[in-house]
């Protein structure tokens, strides 16, 4: 009995937790029920990789000053709980404290990858911290100032899209290679160097959906703070405004006694016709023909003959219209009005 106590009041040792949690991981990744079905599923899962992450920095399994070589096959799969722990915080589906899930998870995963950098496991750069909303709205502004400061360039884009590529090549390579020694491992058969060989493998393919799991985090991430942004703005909107001063009403008028004493009712109405006001813009010298220099009526005159007398002196010099009045002239002559009109018509 006492024996039985103990065991029962035991801890659970490290690998059951890594273990649990991780298969708790895979269900939820594997099942097709609504995810609102699977948030106690999540919950416990984070609870047992939490508490295996707590005992993994107890026992310092760890070290910066260490070599890959130096870690025990064994102890290999220790290096997977940050990125387990922030796949599993990417299923919580709590809406109201999704902006604060999807951080808390792209902590665990660079995390993960600075770990991996640190001893050397796969070829990556780690990804850049992500701008807090100032500093995403100085680079908003150093954006519009200048779109070869604010977006990237087209090397830069075809330098991602190609490390995207070669990353989902390795990723399906490394996951074609685990399936395959997954029913050796699991059955015991496998010795230390397959059993080490096995968690690399795991650790590469971690690495590569870390990766893709941070870049599409941080899209999120601008699209939260956006919609955070607008929530505030509109309720500041609607925030209680200053009450406006009442207008003074006014009466439309129907006879001239009503208009004595009400007034018009608009103050739109004529003060003076229009020939009035053209002889007080003549007057004032505002018109637009006003200041322009014009001549007595018989200078007027003969500046026109004269431009009449030019006019029909170019038309005698040109001989093709001179050739065409005779011409005109000579038909007339030989054809008096009406000719041709045999049957009284027209």
């Amino acid at each position: 009995m006492a024996a039985a106590a103990a065991a029962a009041a035991e801890p659970p040792r490290l690998a059951a937790l890594l273990e649990s949690g991780w298969r708790l991981l895979d269900e939820v990744e594997a099942s097709a029920e609504p995810a609102a079905a699977l948030q106690d599923r999540v919950r416990r899962g984070l609870e047992l990789l939490q508490q295996a992450a707590r005992r993994v920095a107890q026992l310092e399994l760890f070290s910066q000053n260490e070599e890959l070589e130096e870690i025990a096959s064994a102890d290999l799969k220790y290096l997977l709980l940050p990125a387990l722990l922030g796949a599993l915080t990417l299923k919580q589906i709590n809406l109201s404290k999704r902006l604060e899930h999807v951080q808390s998870a792209r902590a665990h995963f660079m995390n993960f990858l600075k770990l991996c950098k640190s001893y050397q496991i796969g070829k990556f750069q780690l990804p850049e911290t992500p701008e807090s909303p100032d500093e995403n709205e100085s680079s908003e502004s150093t954006s519009k100032a200048g779109p070869a400061l604010g977006q990237p360039s087209l090397v830069a884009m075809a330098v991602n899209r190609q490390a995207k590529i070669e990353r989902y090549k390795q990723k399906k390579e490394v996951e074609n290679r685990l399936a395959s020694m997954k029913a050796f491992v699991e059955s015991g058969q496998a010795d230390e160097e397959q059993m080490r060989e096995f968690y690399l493998l795991h650790i590469q393919k971690w690495i590569s959906t870390s990766l893709d799991e941070i870049e599409s985090i941080d899209q999120e991430m601008v699209i939260l703070r956006g919609r955070d942004t607008i929530k505030q703005s509109s309720a500041s909107s609607h925030a209680p405004r200053q009450p406006r001063t009442p207008m003074k009403p006014f009466i439309l008028t129907r006879n001239a006694a009503q208009a004595k004493v009400f007034g018009a009712g608009y103050p739109s109405l004529a003060t003076m016709t229009v020939d009035d006001w053209y002889e007080q813009r003549q007057k004032r010298g505002l018109l637009p023909d006003q200041g322009v220099p014009r001549g007595t009526p018989a200078e007027v005159a003969d500046e026109e003959l004269e431009q009449e007398q030019q006019e029909k002196k170019v038309e005698e010099d040109n001989e093709e219209t001179l050739r065409k009045a005779r011409g005109w002239d000579d038909w007339k002559d030989t054809h008096p009005r009406g000719y041709g009109n045999r049957q009284n018509m027209g």
